[in-house]
């Protein structure tokens, strides 16, 4: 199932609005922080999903009952742009455990784009919900890449969240291909229809790791 967050009125799309803005993005502090706020609705609209048990809660003056997620979570993320996105996750899913992937493209100047992970750090998975972010969802071979390695690490989730704030019609439909759909949800904050052929979206916002931390070599 895919959720496109900017489909209804959304404070999300405020956040869109300064990321994309290439003068407003020159303020990576900024940068860093809107990616993060989308991390906080992202996992807002995640919680609505999980599972509940009623808690009784003694209160000064009485006891309370209320519904509270039940779920183990694993939150997880591709490193390096999608540390932010985590981060605002992380501050809605505060006890949850973490998950760390590096997954990055290999370029060898022919049309043929691979992916290689080389580091991973990942607790135990099976009866788990996975929520797995990365910022940008160009090809989404990088988020099968990353879901895969961690599967062959931690064993299998209940469910995997797949969280991005930039997408492309191109990733999400490789991304549902390729992953169990009744395993699976997609949750991004907009869709852009097209990929250059550097494999960045356009209108995109650009690159986020380099925006959020700095130029890389």
């Amino acid at each position: 199932m895919l959720h496109i967050l900017d489909q209804q009125p959304s404070l999300v799309n405020s956040y869109l609005r300064e990321l994309r803005d290439s003068k407003i993005q020159l303020d990576s502090m900024r940068f860093r922080r809107n990616i993060e706020r989308v991390g906080e609705i992202m996992a807002y609209e995640i919680s609505k999903t999980l599972n509940v048990t009623d808690v009784d809660v003694t209160t000064q003056l009485g006891t309370a009952t209320v519904a509270s997620p039940s779920d183990k979570i694993v939150l997880a993320t591709v490193l390096r742009a999608g540390l932010p996105l985590h981060q605002g996750l992380l501050n809605s899913f505060d006890g949850a455990e973490n998950a760390f992937v590096s997954a990055y493209r290999v370029e060898d100047g022919s049309d043929t784009l691979t992916i290689k992970v080389e580091y991973i750090s990942c607790p135990k998975l099976e009866g788990k919900v996975l929520i797995l972010a990365d910022t940008m969802l160009a090809t989404g071979m990088s988020m099968v890449a990353a879901y895969r390695a961690l599967v062959a690490r931690g064993g299998e989730p209940l469910h995997t969240h797949f969280v991005s704030v930039l997408g492309c019609t191109q990733g999400t439909e490789y991304l549902q291909a390729n992953i169990p759909s009744e395993r699976c949800t997609v949750w991004v904050a907009t869709v852009d229809k097209e990929l250059n052929p550097m494999k960045y979206i356009v209108p995109g916002l650009g690159d986020a790791g380099d925006l959020c931390y700095g130029e890389k070599l």
